[in-house]
């Protein structure tokens, strides 16, 4: 030990030397001085998912299908003609307009795994669909569904093969997120993506040209999402800026190719 660490040692208290040699090191607040407030604890503000409003996650699900929903009168989005939703029809209704003058979809099913779901049509997964015929839809919307399959690849091959030719598929998957209860119980919960993992996924059925991967979050909101916080929680300029480290939600348009 230096002379001068033994003296400093000596002479000055612990707290304080600790600052000197964060304060050398320029990094700020200094360690052992950052302020956790209410995030200093063992459990999750909330308990149950939604608790506090739209959980965060569902507010990049939802910007994404409202882009790709086109604008009344304006632009014609991808969610119309016949489309397929996973699991219930509430966002063919929400930016398809379902049941709406404004539809631009001619007919509408919903796939689910649960016989008893009252908006299905079909019943089945998307592993083992042989069931559902080739080249059907026009738009296909998959929302937080595939982390709940193991066999993700037979997953995207069945949606692949039941696009029509020109058919778009839209989906989304979690980056970073609690385990999903109780859907671990019933289903399963198996994976967590990146944009990387999720482009090389779809390109294996796709044409790389055809599939675009967007990824959105940032690290407060990624904390707050952990919380289980409602995006009502956090201002618009903070659930829109985009920090590539912080994955929280990643995003798939693709189309399959004509001919």
């Amino acid at each position: 030990m230096s002379l001068v660490k033994a003296i400093l040692k000596l002479i000055v208290p612990a707290g304080w030397r600790r600052f000197i040699r964060v304060h050398w090191k320029r990094v700020w607040p200094p360690i052992g001085l950052v302020r956790f407030g209410n995030l200093r604890r063992l459990t999750p503000i909330a308990s149950r998912f939604g608790e506090r409003g739209q959980p965060i996650d569902r507010y990049y699900v939802e910007r994404f299908l409202r882009l790709q929903s086109g604008q009344e009168d304006y632009v014609l989005g991808d969610i119309r003609g016949h489309t397929l939703e996973i699991g219930d029809d509430f966002y063919s209704r929400l930016f398809g307009h379902w049941g709406t003058a404004h539809s631009h979809i001619d007919k509408l099913d919903v796939l689910s795994a649960d016989a008893a779901a009252p908006e299905a049509t079909i019943v089945g997964d998307l592993v083992a669909a042989d069931h559902i015929p080739s080249d059907t839809f026009d738009c296909i919307i998959c929302t937080q569904t595939l982390l709940l399959i193991y066999d993700v690849r037979a997953a995207i091959a069945t949606l692949h093969r039941i696009l029509k030719p020109g058919g778009v598929l839209l989906v989304t998957v979690p980056g970073i997120s609690p385990v999903c209860r109780p859907d671990i119980n019933l289903w399963g919960d198996h994976w967590r993506f990146t944009s990387l993992s999720t482009r090389r996924l779809f390109e294996e059925r796709f044409d790389p040209a055809d599939v675009t991967v967007e990824a959105q979050g940032n690290v407060l909101a990624a904390v707050a999402f952990l919380h289980r916080l409602g995006s009502e929680e956090l201002k618009a300029e903070e659930l829109e800026l985009n920090d590539p480290d912080y994955e929280l939600v990643i995003t798939v348009r693709a189309q399959k190719r004509r001919g």
